[in-house]
């Protein structure tokens, strides 16, 4: 199994990074099919830390409007999201210093 393939990008908001800091909880873009058993294995095989719990968060299109003279509307495409809690000690060195480098 592609574990790149699951997770697709590792999200650095604000409110994840303070999620971070206080509960070792990470938040990843993921495909809209995967389940949180294979985020789980997906992220241990990656990154060889221990995942305690993995909540799955799914987001629905919005509705936009061009700014554009025949004001042409959209929809935006559906997401999903994982966020990842380790064992306390364990840790991903892509969020440190601030950069996203993984």
């Amino acid at each position: 199994m592609n574990y790149r393939k699951i997770l697709l990008a590792p999200v650095l908001t604000e409110k994840a990074v303070s999620e971070k800091e206080k509960g070792n909880k990470y938040t990843f873009k993921i495909v809209r099919n995967a389940t949180k058993g294979q985020v789980k294995e997906a992220v241990e095989k990656l990154y060889g830390v221990t995942v305690e719990n993995v909540n799955v968060l799914k987001n629905g299109g919005k509705m936009k409007r061009s700014l554009t003279k025949s004001r042409n509307s959209y929809i935006t495409s559906d997401t999903k999201k994982a966020i990842v809690q380790l064992k306390s000690g364990d840790s991903l060195k892509f969020y440190e210093g601030g950069s996203a480098k993984w």
